[in-house]
């Protein structure tokens, strides 16, 4: 008879924590030092125990992560795209993890010039991130940066290349961009502070000159806002962007002007919120003034700037969001999303708008690099749970595409006739519809013995896309239904749709998640013993409230770098990134938000109760969620739950919030989380 494993035990050791009169014990809050010994002993204990627990399923995991690479094709490239007399391409190369970014002078014909391979840069590191990559007007320098640590912590670093020489200077601390004047020798970055890492400064180096006599340009002194700077797309102006949650502050420099002083484009005013483009003598401003809720397109002369001059191309409406705009020499397309479906709206300036045609409801389309101004050609992004990304050129003046491109399926196995997409919708529990958009193998029986995966993330306003993942297929074909649901707190549906699922209202995001859950069991495509839930960092917080909130709707749940502590993290203006998410969250030195975080925060709520199957991943240097709340969450889960379902922490000891950093060791992690997926439903292969 096989020994049983026994799970690690924290210590618990009593530490109070007082805020408005309320004392809470956090008997783990001595796990918030990754520099003690105990904690990193513990943290390997961990994962030594789900080691041991799932090392029935190592074989398993060995196959699926083969099996899931060999449908990517790893000699893949780019589409190139031509910009300042090159064509830029990224590619890889067989057996290789890295990308290798090159180009190619006037022609795709010419020689290829390589401008950094990735797998020479990381050899030897157990993570590797190549930053920003900037290219001078002249074409004769490259800014990069480089982050070996997984905390987005950058060293920022320049080649000529001309000569392939890197030169001796490394800045570090940076935030990884940086943008060029065009003088060709001046370049702008952006750093962070070293404890919060908010990115708070902007300086100003001279090329070939010592980086400690780089110029502070701009310091932002608001510890709610972050900076960074840019090159308008018409590259006359040098723009830094200032912004918080609910507002914009833009400057403005003339590119060949690199020493003068920048100017305030609009002064902030809370609540304001813009985006600025350069097209001509003027400025277009995507912008929320006047109540716009779900945004407006204004314009307003490059030499009169402030919202008094700004005056309305496109009106608000109430039904339809605007998210983004391209501008072209005769041309503006518009991106916006009415009734949960991202469209692309093609305005000629003289003629008539008309929108590119989509048939499905499960797509993701999007304007990708489109760097050229006089051209006709728009270049987008395609895809839908069940077809592979493509990249289109669309002539808008011919109404024609051709598809440059259609991610390749490797294995000769793959049809998308094979699957079925669709959007359903689920009435939440004040009444509001919420879409889902689900994904399946053509032949399943709605008899709820089907396992279904729901994913979410449900916060600052980020829509969660319908996309195509070569690696789902590994679930798909093994009978699992996947789903996205739409919650609140993004902006699948207009900016109404954040506003109602943040702040004082969150609890909308967790609630519509598991209306949906119970409105997929009541339309048996599942059944609670065969529904799975997944989500990351602040879609980690949504996992572990819906495990408190209904446990019993749930045979297993992934909670990926969760965001659990919520309360001590707001409560800490010292982590990274705390202070700048006040206006998403609330901040609780005041009362009323302190009440209401608490109400729902994971770790806070953890009760005597049974639990679903819980697998619970973080980095010890993630930068985001600090390793310590998940770790704190998994502890206290240990003490209180009542049943003896699985529950795993597994941190990898190398990296941060995007996990591993090669694109096949990726896939391994993929493989842990799927293999606890399969385990629980009994499929061993």
């Amino acid at each position: 008879m096989q020994e049983k494993n026994t799970p690690p035990i924290a210590k618990r050791i009593p530490h109070k924590l007082e805020k408005h009169g309320h004392v809470r014990n956090d008997e783990y809050y001595w796990l918030n030092d990754r520099e003690n010994p105990e904690v990193i002993d513990y943290l390997n204990k961990e994962n030594d125990y789900y080691k041991k627990e799932t090392a029935n399923t190592v074989d398993f995991q060995k196959d699926l992560f083969e099996e899931m690479k060999s449908r990517i094709k790893e000699d893949d490239q780019s589409v190139p795209y031509l910009y300042n007399g090159y064509y830029y391409i990224t590619r890889h190369e067989k057996g290789k993890d890295y990308p290798i970014y090159s180009r190619k002078k006037g022609s795709l014909e010419a020689k290829e010039e390589i401008l950094f391979d990735c797998n020479e840069l990381a050899k030897g590191q157990s993570y590797f991130q190549l930053g920003g990559l900037s290219i001078s007007e002249d074409n004769k320098w490259a800014a990069f940066s480089v982050d070996l640590v997984s905390r987005r912590q950058y060293t920022l670093q320049f080649k000529n290349l001309e000569t392939n020489e890197i030169l001796p200077t490394k800045i570090i601390n940076t935030s990884g961009g940086a943008t060029w004047a065009a003088d060709n020798k001046t370049v702008f970055y952006s750093r962070n502070d070293e404890v919060t890492l908010r990115t708070d400064k902007i300086f100003k180096h001279k090329l070939v000159s010592d980086s400690a006599d780089d110029q502070l340009v701009f310091f932002e002194k608001d510890e709610t806002f972050h900076c960074n700077i840019y090159k308008s797309k018409s590259q006359k102006y040098l723009i830094i962007e200032s912004g918080s949650t609910l507002t914009s502050e833009y400057q403005t420099l003339l590119a060949n002007n690199p020493d003068g002083k920048f100017k305030v484009f609009q002064k902030r005013t809370r609540g304001l919120e813009y985006s600025i483009s350069h097209y001509g003598d003027s400025f277009y401003i995507l912008t929320n003034k006047d109540k716009a809720t779900n945004f407006k397109l204004m314009k307003t002369n490059e030499n009169n700037t402030s919202k008094e001059n700004w005056v309305d191309l496109i009106p608000h409406d109430k039904d339809v969001l605007l998210e983004k705009i391209d501008i072209f020499k005769d041309y503006l397309v518009v991106s916006e999303r009415s009734n949960g479906l991202s469209k692309i709206k093609i305005m000629p300036w003289k003629g008539e708008a008309y929108f590119l045609p989509f048939e499905i409801e499960t797509y993701t389309a999007y304007t990708t690099s489109n760097v050229d101004f006089n051209t006709e050609i728009l270049r987008y992004g395609y895809q839908s749970m069940a077809t592979p990304a493509s990249v289109i050129d669309f002539n808008m003046r011919t109404k024609t595409k051709t598809i440059l491109k259609e991610q390749e399926v490797q294995g000769g196995k793959f049809d998308k006739n094979n699957y079925e997409e669709k959007r359903i919708w689920a009435t939440a529990t004040d009444g509001t519809k919420v879409p889902i958009s689900i994904v399946y193998r053509k032949g399943i029986k709605k008899d709820g013995n089907n396992p279904l995966l729901l994913n979410a993330y449900g916060s600052y306003g980020y829509s969660s896309e319908p996309y195509f993942s070569t690696s789902n297929l590994s679930l798909l074909d093994r009978g699992f239904i996947l789903g996205i649901a739409h919650v609140r707190g993004g902006e699948d549906l207009g900016r109404q749709w954040y506003d109602d699922g943040k702040l004082l209202k969150k609890k909308n995001t967790f609630t519509d998640f598991i209306d949906c859950t119970k409105f997929l069991i009541d339309e048996k495509y599942t059944s609670s013993q065969h529904m799975y839930a997944e989500g990351g960092s602040a879609g980690g917080l949504l996992m572990g409230a819906i495990a408190n909130m209904s446990p019993e709707s749930y045979n297993g749940i992934i909670a990926q770098v969760p965001f659990v502590d919520v309360v001590t993290t707001m409560l800490d203006d010292t982590i990274p990134l705390t202070t700048g998410e006040y206006d998403e969250w609330g901040n609780p030195n005041e009362k009323k938000y302190y009440d209401y975080m608490l109400s729902y925060s994971p770790y806070d709520n953890v009760k005597a109760q049974d639990y679903p199957n819980l697998y619970v991943s973080t980095g010890l240097h993630d930068s985001q969620v600090q390793y310590w709340e998940p770790a704190k969450w998994v502890a206290k889960l240990r003490l209180l739950k009542t049943n003896d379902k699985k529950l795993f922490l597994d941190t990898n000891m190398d990296a941060g919030h995007g996990g591993a950093s090669g694109r096949f060791e990726a896939l391994k992690e993929l493989a842990k989380e799927f293999t606890f997926l399969l385990d629980l439903e009994g499929i061993k292969r």
